[in-house]
Protein backbone atom coordinates (compact mmCIF):
# COMPACT_ATOMS: atom_id res chain seq x y z
CA UNK A 1 0.00 0.00 0.00
CA UNK A 2 1.54 3.46 -0.77
CA UNK A 3 1.94 6.30 1.73
CA UNK A 4 -0.71 8.22 0.24
CA UNK A 5 -3.41 5.14 0.57
CA UNK A 6 -1.51 4.74 3.71
CA UNK A 7 -2.35 7.59 5.07
CA UNK A 8 -5.93 7.78 2.99
CA UNK A 9 -6.85 5.06 5.04
CA UNK A 10 -6.23 5.92 8.61
CA UNK A 11 -8.40 9.22 7.55
CA UNK A 12 -11.49 7.20 7.10
CA UNK A 13 -10.77 5.15 10.06
CA UNK A 14 -10.76 7.91 11.96
CA UNK A 15 -14.27 8.84 11.44
CA UNK A 16 -15.48 5.35 10.38
CA UNK A 17 -14.13 3.15 13.82
CA UNK A 18 -15.37 0.11 12.26
CA UNK A 19 -12.34 -0.02 9.30
CA UNK A 20 -10.27 0.06 12.34
CA UNK A 21 -11.45 -3.15 14.64
CA UNK A 22 -13.30 -4.98 11.71
CA UNK A 23 -9.42 -5.19 10.00
CA UNK A 24 -8.13 -7.38 13.18
CA UNK A 25 -12.00 -9.10 13.60
CA UNK A 26 -11.23 -12.56 14.94
CA UNK A 27 -13.21 -15.74 15.24
CA UNK A 28 -12.19 -15.71 18.90
CA UNK A 29 -14.08 -12.09 19.09
CA UNK A 30 -17.17 -13.35 16.85
CA UNK A 31 -17.83 -15.80 19.60
CA UNK A 32 -17.24 -13.59 22.67
CA UNK A 33 -19.36 -10.81 20.75
CA UNK A 34 -22.42 -13.34 19.94
CA UNK A 35 -22.49 -14.29 23.61
CA UNK A 36 -22.49 -11.08 25.11
CA UNK A 37 -25.36 -10.14 21.99
CA UNK A 38 -27.61 -12.68 23.56
CA UNK A 39 -27.62 -11.68 27.23
CA UNK A 40 -27.86 -7.69 26.22
CA UNK A 41 -30.74 -8.81 23.76
CA UNK A 42 -32.77 -10.79 26.65
CA UNK A 43 -32.20 -7.47 28.77
CA UNK A 44 -32.57 -5.12 26.38
CA UNK A 45 -36.36 -6.52 25.57
CA UNK A 46 -38.30 -5.33 28.79
CA UNK A 47 -36.08 -1.95 29.28
CA UNK A 48 -36.90 -0.73 25.37
CA UNK A 49 -40.64 -1.29 26.19
CA UNK A 50 -40.57 -0.09 29.87
CA UNK A 51 -38.55 3.26 29.10
CA UNK A 52 -40.90 3.89 25.65
CA UNK A 53 -43.88 3.98 27.66
CA UNK A 54 -42.11 6.03 30.56
CA UNK A 55 -41.27 8.34 27.50
CA UNK A 56 -45.40 8.53 26.92
CA UNK A 57 -44.67 6.50 23.72
CA UNK A 58 -46.08 3.41 22.54
CA UNK A 59 -43.86 0.09 23.49
CA UNK A 60 -42.87 -1.07 20.26
CA UNK A 61 -41.18 2.13 19.76
CA UNK A 62 -38.81 1.27 22.55
CA UNK A 63 -37.76 -1.43 20.75
CA UNK A 64 -37.35 0.47 17.54
CA UNK A 65 -35.00 2.69 18.91
CA UNK A 66 -32.47 0.11 20.11
CA UNK A 67 -32.12 -1.49 16.43
CA UNK A 68 -31.04 0.62 13.91
CA UNK A 69 -29.31 3.35 16.50
CA UNK A 70 -27.06 0.36 17.40
CA UNK A 71 -25.44 -0.91 14.21
CA UNK A 72 -25.32 3.13 13.26
CA UNK A 73 -23.00 3.28 16.62
CA UNK A 74 -21.20 -0.02 15.74
CA UNK A 75 -20.19 1.86 12.68
CA UNK A 76 -19.31 5.47 14.16
CA UNK A 77 -18.63 4.83 17.76
CA UNK A 78 -14.88 4.00 19.39
CA UNK A 79 -16.40 2.71 22.22
CA UNK A 80 -15.75 -1.25 22.31
CA UNK A 81 -19.10 -2.15 24.59
CA UNK A 82 -21.14 0.80 24.71
CA UNK A 83 -24.97 -0.48 24.49
CA UNK A 84 -26.65 2.43 22.71
CA UNK A 85 -30.46 2.76 23.17
CA UNK A 86 -33.46 4.15 25.29
CA UNK A 87 -32.54 5.16 28.68
CA UNK A 88 -34.65 6.54 31.55
CA UNK A 89 -33.57 10.61 32.32
CA UNK A 90 -33.52 10.86 28.25
CA UNK A 91 -37.21 8.96 28.34
CA UNK A 92 -38.33 11.33 30.63
CA UNK A 93 -36.65 14.41 29.65
CA UNK A 94 -38.27 13.33 26.20
CA UNK A 95 -41.85 13.31 27.82
CA UNK A 96 -41.37 16.55 29.09
CA UNK A 97 -40.31 18.25 26.27
CA UNK A 98 -42.80 16.69 23.78
CA UNK A 99 -45.33 16.63 26.70
CA UNK A 100 -45.48 20.08 26.37
CA UNK A 101 -46.63 20.39 22.91
CA UNK A 102 -49.28 17.49 22.11
CA UNK A 103 -51.34 15.14 23.91
CA UNK A 104 -49.19 11.71 25.13
CA UNK A 105 -49.87 9.12 22.69
CA UNK A 106 -51.66 11.41 20.08
CA UNK A 107 -49.69 11.09 16.39
CA UNK A 108 -48.65 14.76 17.09
CA UNK A 109 -46.84 13.54 19.81
CA UNK A 110 -44.99 10.88 18.24
CA UNK A 111 -44.61 12.59 15.67
CA UNK A 112 -42.59 15.21 17.91
CA UNK A 113 -40.66 12.78 19.60
CA UNK A 114 -39.02 11.35 16.31
CA UNK A 115 -38.44 14.71 15.33
CA UNK A 116 -36.48 15.40 18.57
CA UNK A 117 -35.03 12.45 18.23
CA UNK A 118 -33.81 13.96 15.06
CA UNK A 119 -32.71 17.76 16.07
CA UNK A 120 -30.76 16.20 19.03
CA UNK A 121 -28.76 13.80 16.58
CA UNK A 122 -28.12 16.91 14.25
CA UNK A 123 -26.35 18.99 17.73
CA UNK A 124 -24.43 15.69 18.24
CA UNK A 125 -23.34 15.50 14.89
CA UNK A 126 -21.97 19.38 14.79
CA UNK A 127 -20.19 19.25 17.85
CA UNK A 128 -18.69 16.14 16.86
CA UNK A 129 -17.34 17.68 12.97
CA UNK A 130 -16.76 20.78 14.67
CA UNK A 131 -14.82 19.10 17.63
CA UNK A 132 -16.78 20.99 20.22
CA UNK A 133 -17.17 17.64 22.56
CA UNK A 134 -15.58 20.34 25.34
CA UNK A 135 -18.84 22.31 25.62
CA UNK A 136 -19.83 19.41 27.74
CA UNK A 137 -17.46 19.88 30.46
CA UNK A 138 -19.37 23.17 31.17
CA UNK A 139 -21.92 20.18 32.71
CA UNK A 140 -20.02 19.84 36.29
CA UNK A 141 -20.13 16.07 37.65
CA UNK A 142 -21.77 17.19 40.92
CA UNK A 143 -24.30 18.94 39.02
CA UNK A 144 -24.86 15.55 36.89
CA UNK A 145 -24.98 14.08 39.97
CA UNK A 146 -27.30 16.06 41.64
CA UNK A 147 -29.86 16.00 38.26
CA UNK A 148 -29.65 11.95 38.07
CA UNK A 149 -30.83 11.67 41.45
CA UNK A 150 -33.61 14.29 41.37
CA UNK A 151 -34.38 12.80 38.07
CA UNK A 152 -34.67 9.08 39.54
CA UNK A 153 -37.44 10.45 42.29
CA UNK A 154 -39.52 12.29 39.57
CA UNK A 155 -39.35 8.84 37.34
CA UNK A 156 -39.98 6.53 40.53
CA UNK A 157 -42.94 8.64 41.05
CA UNK A 158 -44.35 9.00 38.27
CA UNK A 159 -44.44 4.96 37.61
CA UNK A 160 -46.30 4.55 40.63
CA UNK A 161 -49.46 5.50 39.02
CA UNK A 162 -49.03 2.28 37.13
CA UNK A 163 -48.63 0.34 40.13
CA UNK A 164 -51.60 1.75 41.90
CA UNK A 165 -53.25 1.40 38.79
CA UNK A 166 -54.71 4.58 38.78
CA UNK A 167 -54.46 7.90 36.54
CA UNK A 168 -51.92 10.41 37.46
CA UNK A 169 -50.18 13.25 35.62
CA UNK A 170 -47.44 16.22 36.27
CA UNK A 171 -43.90 17.50 35.04
CA UNK A 172 -42.62 17.83 38.75
CA UNK A 173 -42.77 16.02 41.98
CA UNK A 174 -45.42 18.16 43.50
CA UNK A 175 -47.49 17.36 40.85
CA UNK A 176 -47.01 13.77 40.66
CA UNK A 177 -47.87 13.49 44.10
CA UNK A 178 -50.41 15.92 44.14
CA UNK A 179 -52.01 13.86 41.34
CA UNK A 180 -51.60 10.20 43.02
CA UNK A 181 -53.09 11.63 46.10
CA UNK A 182 -56.31 12.47 44.43
CA UNK A 183 -56.55 9.54 42.60
CA UNK A 184 -55.60 7.14 45.13
CA UNK A 185 -59.79 5.92 45.86
CA UNK A 186 -59.08 3.72 42.64
CA UNK A 187 -56.31 1.97 43.33
CA UNK A 188 -56.66 -1.74 41.62
CA UNK A 189 -55.27 -3.99 43.97
CA UNK A 190 -54.54 -7.16 41.62
CA UNK A 191 -52.37 -4.19 40.03
CA UNK A 192 -51.11 -3.38 43.13
CA UNK A 193 -50.60 -6.97 43.62
CA UNK A 194 -48.91 -7.76 40.48
CA UNK A 195 -46.41 -4.21 40.54
CA UNK A 196 -45.29 -4.24 44.04
CA UNK A 197 -45.19 -8.05 43.60
CA UNK A 198 -42.25 -7.39 40.76
CA UNK A 199 -40.69 -4.61 42.45
CA UNK A 200 -39.87 -6.69 45.02
CA UNK A 201 -39.13 -9.94 43.15
CA UNK A 202 -36.92 -7.14 41.17
CA UNK A 203 -34.78 -5.61 44.51
CA UNK A 204 -34.72 -9.06 45.87
CA UNK A 205 -32.74 -10.50 42.38
CA UNK A 206 -30.52 -7.25 42.62
CA UNK A 207 -29.08 -8.11 45.71
CA UNK A 208 -30.04 -12.01 46.51
CA UNK A 209 -30.53 -14.10 43.53
CA UNK A 210 -26.33 -13.76 42.81
CA UNK A 211 -25.41 -15.15 46.24
CA UNK A 212 -28.24 -17.92 45.98
CA UNK A 213 -26.87 -19.02 42.73
CA UNK A 214 -23.32 -18.88 43.26
CA UNK A 215 -23.99 -20.66 46.91
CA UNK A 216 -25.74 -23.65 44.51
CA UNK A 217 -22.08 -24.17 42.64
CA UNK A 218 -22.34 -21.70 39.71
CA UNK A 219 -19.71 -19.40 39.11
CA UNK A 220 -19.55 -15.64 39.98
CA UNK A 221 -19.38 -14.41 36.33
CA UNK A 222 -22.80 -16.15 34.86
CA UNK A 223 -24.38 -15.96 38.13
CA UNK A 224 -24.17 -12.33 37.58
CA UNK A 225 -25.06 -12.23 34.29
CA UNK A 226 -28.29 -14.10 35.37
CA UNK A 227 -29.00 -11.76 38.20
CA UNK A 228 -29.17 -9.15 36.08
CA UNK A 229 -31.59 -10.69 33.35
CA UNK A 230 -33.55 -10.50 36.55
CA UNK A 231 -36.47 -8.14 34.28
CA UNK A 232 -36.83 -11.22 32.01
CA UNK A 233 -37.89 -13.36 34.62
CA UNK A 234 -40.55 -10.78 35.89
CA UNK A 235 -41.81 -10.58 32.69
CA UNK A 236 -42.63 -13.63 31.57
CA UNK A 237 -43.95 -14.53 35.20
CA UNK A 238 -46.77 -11.70 35.13
CA UNK A 239 -47.40 -12.16 31.25
CA UNK A 240 -48.07 -15.73 32.00
CA UNK A 241 -50.29 -15.02 34.71
CA UNK A 242 -52.06 -12.48 33.43
CA UNK A 243 -53.03 -14.37 30.49
CA UNK A 244 -53.92 -17.33 32.63
CA UNK A 245 -55.93 -15.50 35.14
CA UNK A 246 -57.18 -12.99 32.50
CA UNK A 247 -55.97 -9.99 34.76
CA UNK A 248 -56.98 -7.36 31.55
CA UNK A 249 -60.96 -7.93 32.87
CA UNK A 250 -60.09 -7.46 35.94
CA UNK A 251 -59.12 -3.98 35.55
CA UNK A 252 -55.01 -4.75 35.11
CA UNK A 253 -53.59 -2.43 32.20
CA UNK A 254 -51.93 -4.64 30.21
CA UNK A 255 -49.31 -3.51 26.79
CA UNK A 256 -51.89 -4.84 24.25
CA UNK A 257 -51.05 -5.73 20.52
CA UNK A 258 -47.81 -4.43 19.73
CA UNK A 259 -47.21 -4.48 15.97
CA UNK A 260 -44.55 -7.00 14.72
CA UNK A 261 -42.19 -6.13 12.26
CA UNK A 262 -39.30 -4.46 11.43
CA UNK A 263 -39.04 -0.72 12.20
CA UNK A 264 -40.76 1.69 9.91
CA UNK A 265 -39.13 3.88 7.65
CA UNK A 266 -40.61 7.55 9.20
CA UNK A 267 -39.88 11.39 8.67
CA UNK A 268 -38.95 13.72 10.99
CA UNK A 269 -41.02 16.82 10.66
CA UNK A 270 -39.57 19.94 9.52
CA UNK A 271 -42.26 22.28 10.85
CA UNK A 272 -40.29 25.65 11.51
CA UNK A 273 -42.51 26.48 14.71
CA UNK A 274 -42.06 22.42 16.07
CA UNK A 275 -38.32 22.70 15.97
CA UNK A 276 -38.36 26.15 17.88
CA UNK A 277 -40.78 24.56 20.30
CA UNK A 278 -38.43 21.45 20.77
CA UNK A 279 -34.73 22.88 19.69
CA UNK A 280 -33.40 23.81 23.86
CA UNK A 281 -35.25 20.50 24.89
CA UNK A 282 -32.56 18.81 21.95
CA UNK A 283 -29.43 20.29 23.26
CA UNK A 284 -30.01 19.78 26.82
CA UNK A 285 -30.97 16.03 26.13
CA UNK A 286 -28.20 15.76 23.87
CA UNK A 287 -25.43 17.05 26.21
CA UNK A 288 -26.82 15.13 28.84
CA UNK A 289 -26.65 11.46 26.80
CA UNK A 290 -23.49 12.71 25.63
CA UNK A 291 -22.11 13.17 29.45
CA UNK A 292 -23.77 10.09 30.80
CA UNK A 293 -22.72 8.09 27.91
CA UNK A 294 -19.14 9.36 27.35
CA UNK A 295 -18.55 8.83 31.72
CA UNK A 296 -19.67 5.14 30.75
CA UNK A 297 -17.38 4.01 27.88
CA UNK A 298 -14.36 5.86 29.37
CA UNK A 299 -14.65 3.87 32.69
CA UNK A 300 -15.04 0.84 30.98
CA UNK A 301 -12.52 1.43 28.42
CA UNK A 302 -10.06 2.15 30.93
CA UNK A 303 -10.50 -1.69 32.67
CA UNK A 304 -9.35 -2.95 29.67
CA UNK A 305 -6.50 -0.34 29.06
CA UNK A 306 -8.68 1.01 25.63
CA UNK A 307 -9.17 4.76 24.84
CA UNK A 308 -12.40 6.46 23.07
CA UNK A 309 -12.79 9.75 21.28
CA UNK A 310 -14.63 11.86 23.04
CA UNK A 311 -15.78 14.01 19.53
CA UNK A 312 -16.26 10.53 17.81
CA UNK A 313 -18.55 9.68 19.91
CA UNK A 314 -20.60 12.77 19.19
CA UNK A 315 -20.71 11.71 15.58
CA UNK A 316 -21.55 7.55 16.71
CA UNK A 317 -24.28 9.15 18.94
CA UNK A 318 -25.51 11.45 16.16
CA UNK A 319 -25.85 9.51 13.70
CA UNK A 320 -27.40 6.83 16.18
CA UNK A 321 -30.46 9.64 17.33
CA UNK A 322 -30.65 10.37 13.38
CA UNK A 323 -30.96 6.71 12.60
CA UNK A 324 -33.63 6.65 15.04
CA UNK A 325 -35.57 9.17 13.88
CA UNK A 326 -36.15 7.66 10.27
CA UNK A 327 -36.79 4.42 11.97
CA UNK A 328 -39.87 5.27 14.28
CA UNK A 329 -37.32 5.69 17.31
CA UNK A 330 -36.76 8.74 20.27
CA UNK A 331 -33.93 10.04 21.53
CA UNK A 332 -31.29 7.55 22.35
CA UNK A 333 -27.72 6.87 24.42
CA UNK A 334 -25.51 5.11 25.26
CA UNK A 335 -27.23 2.90 29.00
CA UNK A 336 -25.15 2.66 32.08
CA UNK A 337 -26.95 -0.57 33.31
CA UNK A 338 -26.66 -2.77 29.66
CA UNK A 339 -23.08 -1.18 28.54
CA UNK A 340 -21.76 -3.00 32.00
CA UNK A 341 -23.49 -5.72 31.26
CA UNK A 342 -22.18 -6.43 27.59
CA UNK A 343 -18.80 -5.83 29.23
CA UNK A 344 -18.95 -8.58 31.69
CA UNK A 345 -20.64 -10.68 28.83
CA UNK A 346 -17.61 -10.68 27.29
CA UNK A 347 -17.93 -8.10 24.24
CA UNK A 348 -14.85 -7.85 21.99
CA UNK A 349 -16.37 -5.29 19.74
CA UNK A 350 -18.84 -2.47 18.79
CA UNK A 351 -20.18 -5.59 16.72
CA UNK A 352 -21.75 -7.00 19.49
CA UNK A 353 -24.19 -4.09 19.55
CA UNK A 354 -25.21 -5.05 15.75
CA UNK A 355 -25.58 -8.37 16.89
CA UNK A 356 -28.06 -7.26 19.43
CA UNK A 357 -29.70 -5.23 16.72
CA UNK A 358 -30.45 -8.27 14.74
CA UNK A 359 -31.54 -9.99 17.61
CA UNK A 360 -33.88 -7.19 18.65
CA UNK A 361 -35.52 -6.88 14.91
CA UNK A 362 -36.03 -11.10 15.17
CA UNK A 363 -37.60 -10.47 18.62
CA UNK A 364 -39.85 -7.73 16.71
CA UNK A 365 -40.98 -10.05 13.98
CA UNK A 366 -41.84 -12.82 16.42
CA UNK A 367 -41.94 -12.24 20.26
CA UNK A 368 -44.10 -9.34 20.36
CA UNK A 369 -47.63 -11.14 20.20
CA UNK A 370 -46.63 -12.96 23.38
CA UNK A 371 -46.19 -9.38 24.97
CA UNK A 372 -50.06 -8.52 24.66
CA UNK A 373 -50.52 -9.47 28.34
CA UNK A 374 -47.84 -8.06 30.00
CA UNK A 375 -48.61 -6.19 33.13
CA UNK A 376 -48.31 -2.62 32.49
CA UNK A 377 -46.91 -2.37 36.18
CA UNK A 378 -44.83 -4.67 35.56
CA UNK A 379 -42.76 -2.75 33.44
CA UNK A 380 -43.27 0.31 35.89
CA UNK A 381 -41.87 -1.74 38.51
CA UNK A 382 -38.48 -2.31 35.77
CA UNK A 383 -38.65 1.46 36.14
CA UNK A 384 -38.41 2.12 39.64
CA UNK A 385 -35.51 -0.77 40.48
CA UNK A 386 -33.34 0.52 37.76
CA UNK A 387 -33.78 4.57 38.64
CA UNK A 388 -33.66 4.08 42.05
CA UNK A 389 -29.93 2.59 42.05
CA UNK A 390 -28.96 5.93 40.34
CA UNK A 391 -30.57 8.10 43.56
CA UNK A 392 -27.24 8.89 45.39
CA UNK A 393 -27.73 11.79 48.32
CA UNK A 394 -24.69 11.02 49.45
CA UNK A 395 -23.25 13.50 46.81
CA UNK A 396 -25.03 16.16 49.30
CA UNK A 397 -22.52 15.46 52.41
CA UNK A 398 -19.39 15.02 50.38
CA UNK A 399 -20.04 18.33 48.76
CA UNK A 400 -20.80 19.86 51.67
CA UNK A 401 -17.40 18.43 53.32
CA UNK A 402 -15.21 19.10 50.40
CA UNK A 403 -16.35 22.24 48.37
CA UNK A 404 -19.43 24.44 49.60
CA UNK A 405 -19.49 25.75 46.47
CA UNK A 406 -20.52 22.57 44.37
CA UNK A 407 -22.87 21.52 47.55
CA UNK A 408 -24.87 25.10 46.28
CA UNK A 409 -24.71 23.79 42.73
CA UNK A 410 -25.97 19.94 44.05
CA UNK A 411 -28.61 21.52 45.91
CA UNK A 412 -29.85 24.25 43.41
CA UNK A 413 -30.32 21.15 40.70
CA UNK A 414 -31.91 18.75 42.97
CA UNK A 415 -34.55 21.38 44.26
CA UNK A 416 -35.42 22.91 40.58
CA UNK A 417 -35.34 19.25 38.82
CA UNK A 418 -38.02 18.28 42.13
CA UNK A 419 -39.94 21.41 42.32
CA UNK A 420 -39.90 22.59 38.18
CA UNK A 421 -39.11 19.57 36.63
CA UNK A 422 -36.02 18.27 34.50
CA UNK A 423 -34.92 21.28 32.17
CA UNK A 424 -35.42 23.64 34.41
CA UNK A 425 -33.26 21.78 36.39
CA UNK A 426 -30.08 20.90 34.58
CA UNK A 427 -30.42 24.59 33.50
CA UNK A 428 -30.40 26.04 36.96
CA UNK A 429 -27.32 23.17 37.89
CA UNK A 430 -25.28 24.55 34.82
CA UNK A 431 -26.04 28.30 35.05
CA UNK A 432 -25.18 28.05 38.81
CA UNK A 433 -22.00 26.05 37.92
CA UNK A 434 -21.12 28.08 35.64
CA UNK A 435 -21.72 31.48 37.97
CA UNK A 436 -20.23 29.86 40.77
CA UNK A 437 -16.87 29.63 38.57
CA UNK A 438 -16.92 33.49 37.32
CA UNK A 439 -16.72 34.28 40.94
CA UNK A 440 -14.52 32.06 42.45
CA UNK A 441 -12.04 32.90 39.20
CA UNK A 442 -13.06 36.87 40.02
CA UNK A 443 -11.71 36.63 43.37
CA UNK A 444 -8.64 34.41 42.21
CA UNK A 445 -6.29 32.66 45.50
CA UNK A 446 -3.63 35.58 45.95
CA UNK A 447 -0.88 34.96 48.62
CA UNK A 448 2.59 37.06 49.74
CA UNK A 449 4.99 34.61 49.90
CA UNK A 450 8.92 34.41 51.39
CA UNK A 451 11.70 32.36 51.03
CA UNK A 452 11.77 29.09 52.38
CA UNK A 453 14.99 28.43 54.65
CA UNK A 454 17.75 26.73 53.20
CA UNK A 455 15.93 26.34 49.88
CA UNK A 456 15.37 28.24 47.00
CA UNK A 457 11.39 28.03 46.99
CA UNK A 458 8.52 30.63 48.11
CA UNK A 459 5.34 29.86 50.59
CA UNK A 460 2.72 31.86 51.59
CA UNK A 461 3.60 33.67 54.82
CA UNK A 462 0.37 32.28 56.45
CA UNK A 463 1.54 28.74 55.96
CA UNK A 464 5.05 28.32 56.35
CA UNK A 465 7.88 29.74 58.40
CA UNK A 466 9.63 31.93 55.92
CA UNK A 467 12.41 34.21 54.67
CA UNK A 468 11.06 37.80 54.31
CA UNK A 469 12.73 41.49 53.02
CA UNK A 470 11.25 44.84 54.78
CA UNK A 471 12.12 45.76 50.80
CA UNK A 472 10.75 43.26 49.12
CA UNK A 473 7.03 42.37 49.02
CA UNK A 474 6.23 39.19 46.58
CA UNK A 475 2.45 38.56 45.72
CA UNK A 476 1.79 35.13 44.33
CA UNK A 477 -1.37 34.85 41.83
CA UNK A 478 -3.07 31.53 41.46
CA UNK A 479 -4.82 32.14 38.42
CA UNK A 480 -4.92 33.87 34.97
CA UNK A 481 -5.45 37.15 34.82
CA UNK A 482 -8.79 38.28 33.16
CA UNK A 483 -11.06 40.90 33.05
CA UNK A 484 -13.24 39.91 35.65
CA UNK A 485 -10.53 39.18 38.31
CA UNK A 486 -7.63 42.28 36.97
CA UNK A 487 -9.59 44.66 39.76
CA UNK A 488 -9.16 42.53 42.77
CA UNK A 489 -5.65 41.81 41.93
CA UNK A 490 -5.32 45.87 41.75
CA UNK A 491 -6.80 46.07 45.27
CA UNK A 492 -5.11 43.68 46.86
CA UNK A 493 -1.18 45.14 46.04
CA UNK A 494 -2.47 48.50 46.76
CA UNK A 495 -3.54 47.54 50.61
CA UNK A 496 -0.51 45.38 50.60
CA UNK A 497 1.98 48.39 50.10
CA UNK A 498 -0.10 50.67 52.16
CA UNK A 499 2.24 51.33 55.80
CA UNK A 500 5.02 49.69 54.70
CA UNK A 501 7.93 52.55 54.25
CA UNK A 502 10.99 51.04 54.01
CA UNK A 503 9.41 48.80 50.47
CA UNK A 504 11.02 49.61 47.52
CA UNK A 505 10.51 46.56 45.12
CA UNK A 506 6.84 44.80 44.37
CA UNK A 507 7.40 41.37 42.19
CA UNK A 508 4.23 40.02 41.25
CA UNK A 509 5.18 36.40 40.83
CA UNK A 510 3.49 34.12 38.10
CA UNK A 511 4.05 30.57 37.96
CA UNK A 512 0.20 29.73 37.56
CA UNK A 513 -0.54 32.29 35.30
CA UNK A 514 -1.62 30.59 31.86
CA UNK A 515 -2.91 33.90 30.09
CA UNK A 516 -3.34 37.88 30.77
CA UNK A 517 -6.17 39.52 28.74
CA UNK A 518 -6.07 43.26 27.95
CA UNK A 519 -8.55 44.35 31.11
CA UNK A 520 -5.77 42.77 33.00
CA UNK A 521 -3.05 44.15 30.98
CA UNK A 522 -4.45 47.42 31.83
CA UNK A 523 -4.47 46.50 34.92
CA UNK A 524 -0.51 45.96 35.08
CA UNK A 525 -0.10 48.78 33.73
CA UNK A 526 -2.58 51.07 36.76
CA UNK A 527 -0.29 49.11 39.17
CA UNK A 528 3.65 49.92 37.49
CA UNK A 529 1.96 53.23 37.41
CA UNK A 530 1.10 53.88 41.07
CA UNK A 531 4.13 52.08 42.30
CA UNK A 532 6.21 54.40 39.94
CA UNK A 533 4.69 57.50 41.79
CA UNK A 534 4.96 56.26 45.22
CA UNK A 535 8.91 55.47 44.53
CA UNK A 536 8.71 51.65 44.16
CA UNK A 537 9.83 49.80 41.41
CA UNK A 538 7.76 46.59 39.81
CA UNK A 539 8.80 43.81 38.82
CA UNK A 540 7.39 39.93 37.39
CA UNK A 541 8.69 36.67 37.87
CA UNK A 542 8.35 32.97 36.49
CA UNK A 543 6.04 34.08 33.13
CA UNK A 544 5.02 31.54 31.31
CA UNK A 545 6.64 31.97 27.44
CA UNK A 546 3.02 32.33 25.78
CA UNK A 547 2.27 35.01 28.11
CA UNK A 548 5.69 36.70 27.84
CA UNK A 549 4.55 36.30 24.27
CA UNK A 550 1.76 38.42 24.28
CA UNK A 551 3.37 40.69 26.58
CA UNK A 552 6.35 40.99 23.81
CA UNK A 553 3.79 42.77 21.49
CA UNK A 554 2.41 45.50 24.08
CA UNK A 555 4.71 48.41 25.18
CA UNK A 556 4.23 47.20 28.79
CA UNK A 557 8.03 46.03 29.16
CA UNK A 558 9.00 49.33 27.71
CA UNK A 559 7.31 51.19 30.35
CA UNK A 560 7.54 48.58 33.09
CA UNK A 561 10.09 49.94 36.03
CA UNK A 562 11.21 46.98 37.04
CA UNK A 563 12.81 43.83 35.60
CA UNK A 564 11.41 40.46 34.06
CA UNK A 565 13.20 37.21 36.37
CA UNK A 566 13.20 33.66 35.32
CA UNK A 567 12.94 32.68 38.69
CA UNK A 568 11.65 34.08 41.82
CA UNK A 569 15.12 33.01 43.31
CA UNK A 570 17.12 34.93 41.10
CA UNK A 571 15.00 38.26 41.67
CA UNK A 572 15.49 37.83 45.34
CA UNK A 573 19.46 37.51 44.94
CA UNK A 574 19.15 40.75 42.34
CA UNK A 575 16.82 42.88 45.03
CA UNK A 576 16.92 41.46 48.37
CA UNK A 577 18.96 43.37 50.90
CA UNK A 578 19.18 41.96 54.35
CA UNK A 579 16.42 39.23 55.54
CA UNK A 580 14.64 38.36 58.91
CA UNK A 581 13.04 35.08 59.46
CA UNK A 582 8.86 34.91 59.51
CA UNK A 583 6.91 32.51 61.57
CA UNK A 584 3.58 31.79 59.66
CA UNK A 585 1.03 33.59 60.94
CA UNK A 586 -1.51 32.32 63.43
CA UNK A 587 -4.46 33.25 60.93
CA UNK A 588 -5.60 30.44 59.54
CA UNK A 589 -5.63 30.97 55.90
CA UNK A 590 -8.78 30.76 53.78
CA UNK A 591 -7.18 27.88 51.10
Amino acid sequence: MSKKAGASSRGMARYLPVLDWGRSYTPDALTSDLMAAVIVTIMLIPQSLAYAILAGLPPEMGIYASIVPIILYAIFGTSRVLAVGPVAVVSLMTAAAVGRIAETGSPDYIAAAITLAFLSGLFLLALGVFRLGFLANFLSHPVIAGFITASGIIIATSQLKHILGIQASGHNLYEFSLSLFENLGDTNWVTVIVGAGSAAFLFWVRKGLNPLLIGLGLKPRPADIIARAGPVFAVALTTLLAWTFDFGARGVALVGDVPRGLPPLTMPSFSLELWTSLVGSAVLISIIGFVESVSVAQTLAARKRQRIDPDQELIGLGAANIGAAFTGGYPVTGGFARSVVNFDAGAETPAAGAYTAVGLAIASLTLTPLIAYLPVATLAATIIVAVLSLVDFSILSKTWTYAKADFIAVSVTILATLAMGVEVGVTAGVLISILIHLYKSSRPHVAEVGQVPGTEHFRNILRHEVITHDEVLTVRVDESLYFANARFLEDYIYDAITGRQDLKHVILMCPAVNAIDMSALESLEAINERLKSSGVTFHLSEVKGPVMDRLLRSHFLNELTGQVFLSQHQAMCELAGPAKSRPPRKTKPKE
